[in-house]
């Protein structure tokens, strides 16, 4: 069986918490390639925000088997928070049904720093992490 090729875009708009999620996401990404299961696809793909990760991921749809996305919003005082959460998850969401391949959501949306930083913690569990292993779970279905 063909190795599946996973590409990861980062948004480095919070980059202490984006490396975090890398570090969780590329933990269980290095296990499955080390299992011959997959094939990471070269470095992350990063973009300034999570609003770019659905353009990009578009771009290079037919390049890979499946995308893991990793970023970080924290609420503010605006609108902004629930409106780019929203449009980029549905974004994804769309992607994924339309092109049948795996879009793992690692996109952390919180209330604060300190709210992200436990979320992304690489020690403890990482939704990076948990993005990989939603992936991984959903290629073993193709």
């Amino acid at each position: 069986m063909k190795k599946k090729k996973i590409c990861v875009v980062l948004a480095d708009y919070y980059p202490d918490i984006s490396n975090m999620l890398m570090e969780g996401s590329f933990r269980e990404l290095k296990a499955a390639e080390n299992e011959n299961i997959i094939e990471i696809g070269g470095e992350p793909i990063h973009v300034p925000g999570i609003f770019e990760i659905p353009v990009t991921i578009t771009k290079l749809i037919k390049e890979y088997d499946a995308f893991v996305a990793l970023g970080c919003v924290i609420k503010g005082k605006t609108l902004h928070f629930n409106l780019i959460s929203k449009a980029v998850v549905n974004a994804i969401m769309d992607l994924s049904i339309r092109y049948k391949k795996p879009i793992g959501n690692g996109i952390i949306t919180c209330l604060n720093k300190k709210q992200a930083v436990e979320r992304a913690n690489p020690n403890k569990k990482n939704k990076g992490g948990e993005a990989v292993t939603a992936v991984l779970a959903t290629l073993a279905n193709f």
